[in-house]
């Protein structure tokens, strides 16, 4: 329990809380202090503008001028300069000689002796306030000439308020300053509290050392780890983190990332779960994943790795390669081995001459494919990709025959493995199209036309439509555990690499053309 209380303190969360404490406190306080000095100020304004209407009623009063002309200017104005004091809560009304000897004042003892105070500005004329300490005390007071008819200075009055009497009614508000400060302090604890709440659910209770080392360490990863990785909001569209992987593999710019900066097969995955899925971006291979994240039973965003298969997949079509040609020979032999004791058998019987004859006519025709293959394809590797997948075909059922046409001195611009790619992914593709339908057949093309490398590789399947062979080449993504379903999509990265032209034909026959300009030729 006292863990929990020490941790609970040490979280971000109270730090901010306790803070804002202070500061609430240390701004409510001052402003309590400046609200009492400005009630001051406010109450000492308006007692100057009160003693000044006061004085100047009392001086300008007929009855005042004809009292101090009068034989006893004490006893006329006393005890009504007294009921105006009261009335009008001053705590002095002095009417005095010019010579300061007074008529009047709250004190009737202090009656008949000199005022004291500032009289020069009113004998000059002028009506004027001061802050001076009196027989009373330190007050404000104003100061005013009597004037008879003709203008003359026959008197002076001086209306006061003690600074003791203006401290009362500042006092009298301060419960209402204290009250609104106290009412502003609980308001902005209370909202302080809930902000302390919200704070503390969002930071999951972590200090600020630990939200400093939690970002230091996801940084790091973000940067050192070798995958793709992007991070997703809960719409699935805004991407909210994007390390240095994924830009470098997508090809991502710097900046914000949504979904549509992405190749068309990452866009179309949505939101869903993905596992292992091959796609091909247009120079990379990649292996997706896509995972949905939740935190306590609330979707919360998508996250989306990519591992770069790349040099893989390259391996891994090599291998298949390796491996027709393996199943090529494989069957070959078995087929040398039946052919072999059929021979034996007849020698045996006694059709020496029918056994020779069944046996060079076999190799014959191999030969005559053999040798045309070589003798019109420079390249040994594709010679031997074609044999392999002539015999590939015929295990399917399926004839699979290179035209006579075809003539190849180089595979420029493409290099060999290139060549090998291309050509085995393209007659995989139409195998597949045919799949095992009676009479079926594949027919390959190679040559240069106009200098231009032409490959065409038809069958008598149904054949695509623009629209979906637009889909089967932008698709780009595979489940297929056995690295198949790329076929098309690894033929339109290699052609767009080399700046060639990749296109389908239903009429008059299913077929796949591709068009790629010789080295330093534009296309035409």
């Amino acid at each position: 329990m006292i863990g929990r209380r020490t941790r609970a303190r040490r979280t971000l969360a109270g730090q901010v809380f306790v803070v804002q404490l202070v500061v609430l406190a240390a701004v409510i306080a001052a402003g309590t202090a400046l609200a009492v000095v400005q009630a001051r100020r406010a109450q000492d304004d308006a007692t100057r503008v009160q003693v000044t209407d006061i004085a100047v009623t009392v001086a300008a009063s007929p009855f005042t001028i004809a009292a101090v002309r009068g034989p006893d200017p004490t006893g006329q104005l006393q005890p009504v300069t007294e009921r105006t004091r009261k009335a009008a809560e001053v705590d002095f009304i002095v009417v005095m000689a010019p010579d300061r000897t007074r008529y009047t004042h709250t004190d009737p003892s202090r009656i008949g002796h000199p005022f004291s105070g500032t009289i020069d500005r009113a004998l000059a004329g002028e009506t004027f306030t001061e802050t001076f300490t009196g027989t009373l005390g330190p007050s404000i007071r104003a100061v005013t000439p009597v004037r008879d008819e003709a203008g003359e200075i026959i008197a002076l009055v001086s209306v006061g308020v003690t600074r003791a009497h203006i401290g009362d009614q500042v006092r009298d508000q301060l419960p209402s300053i204290l009250t609104i400060a106290a009412a502003g302090l609980a308001l902005l604890t209370l909202a302080s509290f809930l902000l302390r709440r919200r704070l503390l659910r969002q930071t999951h209770g972590l200090g600020a050392r630990e939200l400093q080392a939690l970002y230091e360490h996801h940084d790091a990863v973000l940067h050192s780890v070798h995958e793709g990785l992007i991070v997703f909001d809960k719409t699935g569209e805004r991407a909210e983190v994007v390390n240095d992987q994924a830009r470098l593999l997508l090809e991502l710019p710097d900046g914000r990332v949504t979904r549509a900066d992405l190749p068309v097969s990452l866009q179309r995955l949505g939101t869903g779960v993905v596992r292992d899925e091959m796609h091909v971006t247009s120079d990379r291979v990649l292996v997706v994943n896509q995972d949905l994240v939740e935190h306590d039973g609330r979707h919360i965003g998508t996250v989306l790795t990519l591992r770069d298969h790349t040099e893989l997949r390259d391996v891994l079509g090599e291998l298949d390669s390796v491996r027709g040609f393996a199943e090529s020979l494989r069957a070959q032999a078995h087929e040398a081995a039946n052919r072999l004791h059929t021979v034996v058998t007849m020698v045996e019987l006694g059709r020496a001459k029918e056994a020779v004859n069944f046996a060079t006519a076999e190799l014959e025709l191999s030969q005559a494919l053999i040798d045309r293959l070589t003798g019109a394809v420079a390249e040994p590797a594709v010679v031997a990709l074609l044999l392999g997948k002539v015999e590939q075909a015929a295990e399917y059922g399926v004839e699979l025959t290179v035209t006579g046409d075809t003539l190849l001195d180089s595979t420029d611009p493409l290099t060999a493995h290139e060549m090998v790619t291309l050509l085995g992914n393209l007659i995989d593709n139409a195998l597949e199209a045919v799949g095992h339908d009676e009479d079926a057949w594949v027919e390959v093309t190679v040559r240069r036309e106009d200098q231009d490398l032409y490959v065409k590789v038809a069958d008598s399947g149904p054949g695509m439509s623009e629209e979906v062979f637009e889909q089967a080449t932008e698709r780009g993504y595979s489940t297929k555990t056995d690295h198949h379903g790329l076929g098309l999509a690894l033929v339109r990265r290699l052609v767009a690499r080399h700046g060639g032209e990749l296109r389908a034909q239903r009429e008059p026959e299913s077929a796949v053309l591709v068009r790629f300009p010789r080295r330093g030729v534009g296309p035409a």
